[in-house]
């Protein structure tokens, strides 16, 4: 069978392959918003694509979830929500600037039990690991997490990741919590910020009054030297 897709069509399957579990109100705002019926469009184009079988989908959930064609996640799997959580701050993000260098789910250290931030990415020219705490952890447990990323940044391993600057000195990403719950956790060495969504964070750091968000200072060196930009 033949078939010809579309710029469009190319986009939403390689963006449902990297973002794992998509829902469809979620396309409908990413690429469907400045139609006429952008519901009925995306409806359109989402059968379309299923029955090409360039997707799969799962109607565990109200609207449909998309699914990469050779996703190993059971359809009624909770790691949709997990995933469902990652592409939800994602779009949080857009709402202020689209993130570049995405990555989901990121390995750096390449290893088993090295860091594995939900997600990574840079946003408003900062990087950042993102961490996603859907349940409620002991502090113990989140300071274990946070000793994890201070082991990396004494690796200087992080220093040749791909996505760093080539013409400045390289920089270890600040760390966000996303979680409702405020952890006694600390480090002289990373950045971490606790917020519950990316629009407090937005909203803080625009705030006149910034010293309110949860912030670790890093020692100044050039090697380690942390940029946040989000204004």
């Amino acid at each position: 069978m033949s078939f010809r897709l579309s710029q469009r069509d190319k986009d939403i399957i390689a963006f449902i392959n990297q973002f794992r579990a998509v829902d469809r109100d979620s396309l409908v705002d990413l690429f469907f918003k400045q139609l006429k019926s952008p519901v009925n469009a995306c409806n359109s184009v989402m059968v379309r694509l299923y029955r090409l079988e360039l997707i799969e989908r799962t109607q565990q959930y109200s609207p449909t979830v998309y699914l990469p064609v050779d996703a190993k996640i059971k359809k009624n799997s909770q790691k949709i929500l997990h995933f469902l959580s990652i592409l939800d701050v994602y779009k949080q993000m857009c709402t202020y600037s689209v993130p570049k260098n995405v990555i989901v789910e990121d390995k750096p250290t390449g290893r088993k039990g090295g860091i594995e931030p939900d997600l990574f990415c840079i946003f408003k020219g900062s990087p950042f690991w993102i961490e996603i705490q859907r349940n409620q952890y002991s502090e113990q447990k989140m300071q274990a997490k946070i000793n994890l990323y201070e082991e990396f940044f004494f690796s200087d391993e992080w220093k040749a990741l791909h996505w760093q600057p080539e013409e400045r000195s390289p920089i270890f990403p600040s760390v966000i919590l996303i979680t409702p719950v405020r952890y006694a956790i600390n480090s002289d060495h990373i950045r971490i910020i606790q917020v519950a969504s990316i629009h407090e964070l937005m909203k803080q750091y625009r705030s006149p009054n910034k010293q309110h968000i949860e912030v670790k200072p890093t020692p100044k060196s050039s090697s380690g030297r942390i940029k946040i930009n989000l204004n």
